[in-house]
């Protein structure tokens, strides 16, 4: 698919819930958080891991420590683990990637991170084994460049994104950090077909040379955020309010 034509796909035209539609009952990346972002139509944006017996699960940290109260790391885990944590004290537990897909099953379009920081290769070749045979609509993102351009090299036709921002806080070497937020590895090494970027930053010089390429603007987390950013980009990832309210 070409850049342009994704200006009108849902990558552009349907909001997009930030680790699903997610509230107190209903923690983020949970089955219950999908659910909800189904009945009300927005595509789901949803995190990915690999547990040491590479299984693919939806979840976003490496710690355990935020989401269920346990010490530990998801890395360490194997798929038999998983029903014993129980998310934000609910009765909900760490989704695999297939239980995800098969909740959704088409009925609205996904957008799949891919959390790597380590070597690419594992996680994306079993995350586009997964979806070979999914029919709904989906792409992937990564704010890891060599793990786009696994997708490039493994999978052309999935559409990819670059995800970023200007990582503060983040502990990275300043010449990291600078290669990543000012994404100089697109054109050689990600290539992406969108590009997803960090809301409270933009607009920024980065983005405006990719005005080709659809800008999705992440995490918008208020209607005052959404009415600001909404000008500068094309989409947004969005949590804690609702967008067509």
């Amino acid at each position: 698919m070409e850049n342009s034509d994704l200006f009108k796909t849902w990558l552009v035209e349907t909001p997009i819930a930030h680790r699903g539609y997610h509230d107190k009952t209903a923690p983020e990346n949970s089955l219950a958080a999908f659910s909800k972002a189904i009945e009300k139509g927005y595509a789901i944006e949803c995190d990915v891991h690999l547990l040491a017996d590479g299984t693919v699960v939806v979840f976003h940290d490496e710690s355990l420590a935020r989401m269920t109260g346990n010490d530990g790391y998801l890395k360490y885990l194997n798929k038999e683990d998983l029903k014993a944590l129980k998310l934000k004290g609910t009765k909900e537990t760490i989704p695999t990637l297939e239980e995800v897909l098969k909740l959704v099953d088409g009925k609205v379009p996904m957008l799949i991170e891919i959390k790597n920081k380590y070597k690419v290769g594992k996680l994306e070749q079993a995350v586009i084994d997964l979806l070979k045979n999914y029919k709904g609509e989906f792409a992937v993102q990564s704010f890891n460049p060599y793990s786009m351009a696994y997708f490039k090299k493994h999978a052309p036709n999935i559409v990819r994104g670059q995800l970023s921002g200007f990582f503060k806080g983040e502990k990275l070497g300043w010449f990291k950090k600078f290669m990543l937020k000012s994404m100089r590895l697109n054109k050689k090494v990600s290539e992406p077909h969108f590009i997803a970027y960090e809301c409270y930053t933009l607009p920024n010089r980065y983005v405006k040379k990719y005005k080709k390429l659809p800008l999705l603007a992440w995490p918008v987390d208020s209607k005052k955020e959404y009415l600001r950013v909404v000008k500068y980009c094309d989409n947004v990832i969005f949590e804690k309010f609702d967008p067509e309210i």
